[in-house]
């Protein structure tokens, strides 16, 4: 039997952007799905605006980024020094909740859905919050084109040469692990080169750096120039003819699609519909958009198999939920403790590989604080639990550079100090208007049929048990965060 158009709509908007919003309900059983894939390619074409959320003290240290170098030989102070790092630490959690805001309220939905992927893909941690900025800007302007041009602007970024510690990458004395993380976690994938390619490609790499303004830098004295061969080629190879090397393999092309695959399909790996990705990007010379106009206007992307079938992420969960019910919050603060209480901070990674995701979201106690999400939101529930520690610091490497399991850390007991309620205002007024017709007795039905994506129906006598129907104001409310506090609505 055919699926309705909205139950598929709703499956495009979850899987190319974070979710339909309150204000296209009525547009989903309106337009077929490659009318509503169309618009969100339309809406995603223009170019993005960087985003400088840099306070004015910062701004003006980073113009003045040659005497702040200077000034480092002449050893600043601790509380100088302890300033710039609070400083860039707010700068850090600004560039956090602007970035979450645009993709709650930004229209271009598929390019932010894959910027936010690409920022899993590159993970890449710091305390710059400038080298974060370029970073970012580098992900959402490439995150539609040619994933070549990414690659390779990533690859020159100062955020992610200092993270995989390029910069002491010198001729005679080869640091591996910036050579090693990009062929096995941005190209070609572990099992298609040796360690003698990693040893050759890192070669390419020496002299790569970046000066303390954040501009990239080829210091030629630290280069070695002598002949490398790498992937059974032999060269006097730089590093981005490396970079070629590696996209010239279609293994690159189906190592990425694989992970797309995963993240806009199915969890579990169809090695068919990923072969037929790999093609169109590698045909295309890397050109994301074919592969995305591949799959959400296929029909097996609209199997019922794949619908309801990804674990939402902790930030796909939070804006999901915002898009639905739009809110303002008194204080933005929460937003980040609980992107820490459920496993995924923006721009904080565990590690170098990116959040695992998929059934890694859910434990024992991020599967019961996920599901009071709704109502934390709502005021009804108090956050009385602690963020875990940050127990990779180091970011999975040893001081040397190589990747390490980081240690086991004990959740800390007690309170959060300082928060309690969200204290949000949520705005129902759109949201109740669409459902200003539907019979009170058919509310709950109406309501799961655009908030859940599972075939597995809610007990409505539950639900309505839970929910307060003194109005019929209060019950559409009160039921939404019920339906939003089931374990369906972990999934789309």
């Amino acid at each position: 039997m055919a699926l309705p158009d909205q139950l598929k709509n709703q499956h495009l908007m979850w899987r190319a952007g974070f979710g339909p919003a309150v204000e296209q309900l009525g547009d989903l059983s309106k337009y077929t799905t490659a009318q509503f894939y169309k618009a969100l390619v339309k809406a995603s074409s223009k170019k993005p605006e960087y985003i400088n959320v840099a306070d004015n003290y910062l701004q003006g240290l980073f113009m003045g980024a040659e005497q702040i170098s200077r000034m480092e030989k002449q050893q600043m102070t601790p509380e100088e020094k302890r300033m710039i790092q609070q400083k860039h630490r707010e700068g850090e959690r600004n560039l956090n909740i602007f970035w979450l805001k645009e993709m709650v309220n930004s229209s271009a939905q598929l390019r932010e859905k894959m910027a936010f992927f690409w920022h899993g893909h590159f993970a890449c941690r710091n305390v710059n919050v400038f080298y974060e900025q370029a970073l970012l800007d580098v992900l959402r302007r490439n995150a539609l084109g040619n994933f070549g041009d990414m690659l390779k602007q990533v690859s020159r970024s100062a955020g992610m040469l200092n993270f995989l510690n390029n910069q002491q990458n010198r001729k005679g004395h080869p640091n591996e692990n910036f050579a090693r993380e990009v062929m096995e976690l941005f190209t070609i994938g572990r099992g298609n080169y040796t360690e003698q390619d990693v040893k050759e490609a890192a070669r390419a790499f020496t002299g790569w750096a970046a000066n303390v303004q954040g501009d990239f830098t080829f210091k030629k004295n630290q280069h070695d120039d002598g002949s490398k061969t790498v992937l059974g080629q032999t060269g006097n190879f730089d590093g981005d003819e490396v970079l070629d090397i590696l996209l010239a393999h279609k293994e690159t092309a189906t190592f990425i699609c694989a992970k797309l695959f995963k993240f806009l399909v199915n969890p579990d790996p169809d090695p068919l519909r990923i072969g037929q990705m790999a093609d169109k990007l590698f045909s295309s010379g890397y050109e994301i958009q074919p592969v995305l106009d591949l799959v959400f206007t296929s029909d097996w992307f609209f199997d019922p198999k794949n619908i309801g079938a990804i674990i939402k992420s902790p930030i796909e969960l939070m804006v999901g939920v915002q898009r639905m019910v739009p809110m303002k919050l008194q204080d933005d603060q929460p937003l980040i403790t609980l992107q820490r209480l459920l496993g995924q901070t923006l721009f904080a990674p565990p590690n170098v590989a990116g959040w695992p995701g998929g059934r890694t979201w859910i434990d024992s106690s991020t599967l019961m604080l996920r599901m009071r999400v709704p109502q934390l939101f709502n005021d009804e529930d108090e956050l009385n639990v602690s963020p875990k520690a940050d127990d990779d610091k180091m970011m999975g490497k040893m001081d040397d550079g190589t990747p390490s399991v980081p240690p086991k850390v004990e959740k800390p007991k007690g309170s959060y100090k300082g928060m309690k309620e969200i204290n949000a205002n949520l705005d129902w007024s759109a949201y109740e208007k669409y459902f200003a017709r539907t019979d009170r007795a058919r509310l709950v039905n109406a309501m799961a049929g655009v908030l859940l994506q599972t075939k597995s129906a809610v007990s409505e006598n539950v639900i309505r048990s839970a929910s307060d129907e003194t109005t019929r104001e209060a019950f559409i409310r009160s039921a939404t965060i019920q339906l939003m506090s089931t374990p369906e609505y972990q999934l789309c």
